[in-house]
């Protein structure tokens, strides 16, 4: 319980310094809301008028420091402010639309690339050695060391414009129903961005699951659990892998991290109606309320993961709580 607390403390100093982050860096950049509007209608503004706009968007010349404690104390109340490329919207109101389909995808790609991933590790390293073994792991590390972005280009190339397979972007092509034939078409919408992702990420669960593996299959038991004749597959999924899944665990926390950070770029480049287009015209748009809130849901789901992480490895590794007791 102790470890708990004190990972507890430190995910509240991480997420205070993120929310510091989040709120001065968008303010110390060049530009302003105001005046980024108006460079993109083409339109001259005296000083008067940009003052004024300005003001519509709740902008001061307060000191950043006072400008701060007045979010925090938004925040606390739940105020998130109202989007200036989206004016008058409440932020909330933009990012719930939005925040359903980036949860689908990364949670569909987490869960595809965790089960392939360990799957693969736990065959190569039962089969070490072997052309499977010295293939598969290296193959997929080394495709997991592309950045999303460019994978996710390659796929739209070969895919969709070249083969015609896929669709180029979006989530859906036929109007929101619940029905069988919606679910297939935002299954098949949905495929080259899961595959983006599953591809850079299913070579870290493999070497992770493997080098797991490896630490188990000399252990005592599993030589008594093939001397009483049971099937390699009860051998190896129900005693091995079972014992080598608490270093996967620990893992979970920071691959979740890793597939938010860069499930934004592929939505972008698929024109996934997620939270990464939406953080795209934000930036463009200085919108600060809607970068903010944004990077916010990122770092409050990146560190509660990982709490959640904690949590678990407690549960499942008893010599966590004798340590902490």
């Amino acid at each position: 319980m102790l470890l708990l607390l004190r990972r507890l403390g430190f995910y509240a100093i991480a997420l205070l310094i993120a929310i510091a982050v989040n709120f001065f860096v968008p303010r110390l950049a060049p530009g302003d809301p105001a005046s980024a509007l108006v460079a993109k209608l083409g339109t001259g503004a005296d000083q008067a008028s940009l003052e004024s706009l300005r003001t519509a968007y709740g902008l001061t010349d307060d000191p950043l420091g006072v400008q701060f404690l007045q979010y925090l104390g938004n925040l606390a109340t739940g105020d998130f402010g109202l989007s200036i490329s989206r004016f008058p919207s409440p932020v909330t109101e933009v990012i719930s639309g939005s925040l359903g389909w980036t949860v689908l995808l990364g949670s569909v790609a987490l869960i595809i690339a965790y089960l392939l991933g360990s799957t693969l590790g736990i065959v190569a390293a039962w089969y070490r050695g072997s052309w499977f073994d010295r293939t598969v792991p290296p193959v997929l590390i080394f495709i997991g060391s592309f950045p999303y972005f460019f994978l996710a280009l390659l796929l739209v190339y070969v895919f969709a414009v070249g083969l015609g397979w896929f669709p180029i972007g979006q989530a859906y092509s036929m109007p929101p129903e619940w029905s069988w034939e919606f679910v297939g078409d935002v299954l098949w919408h949905m495929t080259l961005p899961v595959t983006t992702v599953v591809l850079v990420t299913a070579g870290t669960w493999t070497l992770n699951m493997r080098n797991a593996m490896m630490s188990v299959t000399s252990e005592d038991y599993l030589a008594l659990a093939e001397a009483k004749g049971l099937s390699v597959r009860a051998v190896v999924f129900r005693h091995g892998a079972r014992n080598a899944l608490l270093p996967s665990v620990t893992l979970l926390g920071g691959m979740i991290g890793a597939v938010v950070g860069g499930q934004v770029m592929v939505e972008i480049v698929f024109s996934y109606p997620g939270v990464g287009m939406i953080l795209m015209n934000a930036v463009s748009a200085h919108d600060y309320p809607l970068i903010q809130t944004l990077f916010l849901i990122i770092t409050v789901t990146v560190l509660a993961a990982n709490f959640i992480v904690d949590i678990v490895y407690v549960l499942l590794d008893p010599r966590t709580r004798e340590v902490t007791a």
